[in-house]
């Protein structure tokens, strides 16, 4: 192996070596390292351009990808052009499809800010498209304005029922026909056919244009446009009809005949706006803007509250203005079509948006209610306190008298209205309300009836005047439907009442009458009964001054009755025959008596026919005229 030495001498010899081989790699590659980067200094710049080279080509095929794109969007652009302007009528769809490209073009280049030509896409698509939304609304007002004319009010008459159709001549609120019941049950299972006010294509059209602008965003500009053009076609049209506003002090200035007209006029047009117009239009409201619920509720309200609030107005100027018995009928009426209007009302404004107008419809129909009864309280004070100062010279039947009747008649031609009202607003037994209301009205009139008699001078008309009206009060309830509330009980009992005063008269006329035909004061054999049958006794006890005085007296009474009585009046026919039938029964036999008895002792002495004037047939005769009413 060697000394230490000499294998120290051989490492160093062998570290020496591969420095060298070292320092000779080192300046190797110190030489390549310059030739590289000599070759990079040459070659960058062919570095450069191949990479600006390839950046064009990127960039190129971006553009050309963009430029795709906008031409794209462009001819995407001309086509729903195309489609918009051939307009909404024709095909509603490719239309609205039109819209809806112009309005993603506009999103599509409305984050592009870095590409100028996006400016020009966005407000060439902008433009068309307000232009397509400028065409819809004028579209649509102008098909809706032409089908928008105020309707005529003989195109609302020919959809009502027959029995409802207005009538040239206007009943006598006073006369009672009997024929209102039948009238309101009529009316109740009526039927209306509602108008045509725009034909059904039109509405297709309308529905499909408010449909068309509703999507577009422009639902705002659709609900302006309807309620402006159909808000003015309804009021219009309520003119045309001849609904005009009233206000309580032109109700107040108004003529009765004038007041009474205008209010048939409320109600008939009360039945025709909410039956017919409103319903109408809520039907073109539906179908323009089916399944917009709350667009199509508020475009209906604000079409027609204006119009029935002024309807309502008029109703509530007449039920505030001030009482008198000739108003209770109309209100009566207007209660009855408020009552009926009802279910109506709550159907067609059953919206919230007619929460007021419902309230004021409830309100209106309990204000009719009361002012109603208020004047029924009225009437019965005014009956029996009426001071007029009218007498019937002859007896007969007061006007009060056939007024009042002919009121209670009427009442009952009304009987289910007001049990009705009676049961909503008093409660309990609503016919024992209306027989009390009755009874106290026909108890006014007889008490004053009693004051009125008290105007005669001769106590006999006073009771003739009674018998009159208390016969023609009995009479008018038993052949109307007052008998069956006021019960046979009260016939019965006013029924005494007239025989009463027909027996009053009869003692008040005839008694002194029949005492000339007693033999009272001629002799002491006995007197003449009241009944008028003669007592019986000698005439050989009478002297003949005594029996021509007797026949003077008679005369002289019974020509003074028949000269006044025969123009007095009883107009019931058989009142009329039963009175003098009765008088004949008591007169007659007496007379017939007293002649057979007395007679011969006059028809022997000087000029008899001077104090037996008259036979039996004649004084039957002559009470035949009696009552008639003769001047």
């Amino acid at each position: 192996m060697g000394t230490p030495e000499e294998r120290a001498a051989l490492i160093r010899e062998s570290i020496r070596k591969s420095q060298t081989t070292t320092d000779s790699m080192v300046t190797i590659l110190g030489s390549f390292d310059h030739r590289l980067s000599a070759l990079q200094t040459a070659m960058r710049p062919t570095q450069i351009t191949t990479h600006s080279i390839r950046r064009a080509h990127e960039n190129i095929g971006k553009t050309l990808k963009v430029a795709e794109v906008i031409l794209g969007q462009f001819d995407l652009a001309r086509k729903a052009e195309a489609k918009i302007l051939k307009g909404p009528h024709e095909d509603s769809e490719s239309y609205l499809e039109g819209c809806d490209q112009l309005r993603s073009i506009v999103r599509t280049f409305s984050g592009k800010n870095n590409l100028k030509s996006s400016v020009g896409v966005i407000t060439y698509a902008t433009t068309l498209l307000a232009n397509s939304i400028i065409k819809l609304e004028d579209d649509f007002q102008q098909l809706l304005t032409s089908y928008s004319k105020p309707v005529e009010p003989d195109c609302l008459f020919e959809c009502l029922p027959q029995s409802l159709l207005p009538s040239t001549a206007s009943p006598d609120p006073h006369e009672g026909s009997g024929t209102k019941e039948h009238q309101t049950k009529n009316l109740k299972s009526a039927g209306y056919d509602l108008p045509d006010l725009i034909p059904s294509r039109i509405l297709l059209l309308l529905h499909d244009l408010a449909q068309l602008m509703i999507r577009s965003g422009h639902q705002q500009q659709a609900f302006n446009i309807y309620r402006n053009i159909r808000s003015a076609f309804v009021e219009q049209s309520l003119r045309k009809l001849g609904v005009e506003r009233l206000s309580k002090e032109d109700v107040q200035k108004l003529q009765w005949e004038v007041l009474e007209a205008k209010i048939e006029n409320w109600i008939h047009f009360m039945r025709i706006s909410v039956n017919l117009l409103f319903a109408a239009e809520k039907r073109i409201c539906d179908e323009i803007f089916h399944s917009h619920d709350a667009l199509r509720e508020q475009c209906f309200a604000e079409v027609t509250a204006k119009s029935a609030a002024v309807l309502l107005s008029i109703g509530e100027a007449i039920a505030k203005s001030k009482r008198s018995p000739e108003k209770l009928f109309v209100l009566l009426d207007m209660y009855e079509i408020m009552t009926e209007l009802h279910p109506q009302i709550d159907i067609i404004f059953g919206s919230k948006y007619f929460s007021e107008m419902r309230q004021a419809a409830l309100v209106l129909t309990k204000r009719l209610a009361q002012t109603a009864k208020n004047t029924l309280a009225h009437f019965e004070e005014a009956v029996e306190k009426d001071a007029t100062k009218t007498v019937v010279d002859d007896g007969t039947v007061h006007p009060l008298t056939s007024y009042v009747i002919n009121y209670v008649k009427f009442l009952f031609d009304y009987r289910s209205t007001l049990t009705h009202f009676f049961l909503e607003f008093d409660g309990g037994d609503a016919k024992a309300h209306l027989a009390a209301l009755v009874t106290r009205i026909l108890q006014a009139l007889q008490s004053n009836l009693d004051g009125k008699s008290n105007q005669y001078k001769d106590p006999a008309l006073t009771e003739l005047f009674m018998m009159n009206n208390i016969h023609y009060i009995v009479r008018s309830v038993r052949m109307s439907e007052a008998k069956d509330l006021l019960g046979n009980d009260w016939v019965q009992i006013h029924r005494r009442v007239v025989q009463q005063h027909a027996k009053q008269y009869r003692r008040i006329s005839w008694s002194k009458i029949l005492k000339c035909l007693s033999i009272q004061g001629l002799s002491s054999a006995g007197n003449t009964s009241f009944k008028g049958q003669a007592s019986p006794g000698s005439s050989s006890t009478v002297s003949r001054a005594m029996v021509k005085d007797k026949y003077k007296t008679f005369n002289a009474s019974f020509e003074e009755l028949h000269q006044r009585q025969s123009q007095w009046t009883i107009p019931d026919s058989e009142l009329r025959e039963s009175l003098r039938l009765a008088v004949a029964e008591v007169l007659l036999p007496a007379f017939r008596s007293f002649n057979k008895r007395f007679g011969p002792m006059i028809e022997t002495g000087k000029n008899p026919q001077k104090y037996i004037k008259y036979t039996p047939e004649d004084l039957e005769r002559m009470l035949a005229e009696f009552f008639e009413g003769k001047l």
